[in-house]
Formats: structure tokens, sequence, C-alpha cells
């Protein structure tokens, strides 16, 4: 790999502003000086200092956010704020993606790589990832409800869902409302507020829990993020 582009890879600046570095001998392999941008480095073997600390290559980068409301599952937008646009500067990089989408106004895990192979493998229908959400509901969830959910219901648009899990926690008569958890084996468009609005009922606010085998990190409050631990993305590449 090129000594400029290995340096832009690891955000340090840009391929131009790399360039600049390298010209002013602040970068060694193995513990020679390198002025030229177009020497090559073995990014796995070679010993690369950047003003005297030492640059360890990652090719691909796995990040765990909390979502907040109002923000866009997107890259980039010309009128709303992105998930890209909550990663501080050192940080972000330009082909990090969010794997899959939640609404604007919905929160909770989302998860930002630059792993395309393995987020494909997550968004593949089938694989069948299953992904939990916690939703708050306008109108009173019922066994009913339940049985219609395990049998695969059919929404708008007459598409039928695949069996889901819905899980009743919390009733409340006087203000007839209702806590659920939904466990979806599929990603259709707006597919929560779609199914509890086919039996009757309203979301008001949803969050997703879990996706695959990784939890939301609740110590992470809403716009934060972190890097998955090496066990999680264990979990995620099985």
């Amino acid at each position: 790999m090129r000594l400029d582009k290995f340096l832009a890879d690891m955000n340090f600046g840009t391929r131009r502003e790399v360039k600049g570095y390298i010209k002013k001998g602040l970068v060694t392999v193995n513990d020679q000086i390198i002025k030229s941008d177009k020497f090559h480095v073995n990014e796995y073997e070679d010993r690369v200092l950047f003003d005297g600390e030492p640059v360890h290559y990652q090719k691909n980068f796995y990040y765990l956010l909390h979502k907040p409301g109002g923000v866009i599952s997107a890259t980039v937008d010309n009128y709303d704020e992105t998930v890209l646009d909550l990663f501080e500067d050192q940080d972000f990089r330009d082909d990090l993606f969010p794997v899959g989408r939640l609404d604007k106004d919905t929160e909770g895990l989302l998860l930002i790589m630059n792993d395309g192979q393995l987020a494909h493998r997550l968004l593949s229908p089938k694989k069948h990832v299953d992904k939990e959400y916690y939703a708050q509901v306008a109108g009173i969830m019922t066994a009913e409800d339940q049985a219609a959910f395990k049998a695969g219901l059919t929404i708008d648009g007459d598409e039928v869902c695949l069996p889901a899990q819905l899980i009743i926690d919390a009733i409340d008569e006087e203000n007839q409302t209702s806590e659920i958890r939904l466990i979806l084996h599929e990603g259709k468009f707006h597919q929560v507020k779609r199914m509890v609005q086919a039996v009757g009922k309203e979301v008001t606010y949803l969050k997703r829990l879990r996706m695959g085998p990784i939890v939301l990190d609740e110590q992470l409050a809403l716009g934060e993020y972190r890097p998955l631990t090496p066990e999680e993305l264990a979990l995620l590449q099985n």
C-alpha cells in the first residue's frame, strides 16, 4: 500500500495533507525517514511511526450508536442531520455507513461500519437476523394481537409479514395505552408501526433494543457511540 494512502486511511489527514507531512520528514518506516508519498509499505508488517508515534493499521471500523430522534439514517443529507454528523472528527471516515435504517423519529441501536460484506450478511432477507424493539402504543394490545403477530400479519398494501413475537410488558387501562416489545425477523419499511396499525392501534414511541446478538448499550446517552468490543464483533461474524 502507498504510504500516503496508508496514513490517509488511518485518518491522519487527506491524501494531500499527508503528502505534506511525509515531505516534512514526519514519517518513518522501519526506523528510516521516508519522504516519498509513493513509497510502499506492508500495512501489517512494517513499523510505521508518525511524528514518533506508532501507527497501527486497521481496515474495518465498527461502532454501536444510540440513535436519537430527529436524525436520519443516512451518510449525507442536504436538509437533515445524519447519524454520521454525530461522529467526532477523529472518528469520522468517508467510508462509514449505517447498517440498515431507523426512522427519523425512532431511537435506539444502530450499527455503523465500513465493512460492506458484514453489513450485507446482517441485512440479507435470507439470514432473518432478528431485531427487537420497544414501543409505546396508543390502544390496548391483546392476546389476540399476539396470536395475529405470531401467525404472520398482513399489513397495508397486502404485504405479508413473517411471524413475529409480540411481548406485552404493561397495560394502562385508564389511559388506554400499552408498552410492548416486538421481535422481528425481517425489515420491511416502517414495519413495527404498520403492524401495530394493522391491529387498530398506533405506535407513539419506538426504540430498537437489539440487532441479532448485539444489544443497545444503555450507558450510551442519546447521540453517543462507541466501538464494538472484540466479543461483540466476534458474535456478529459467527
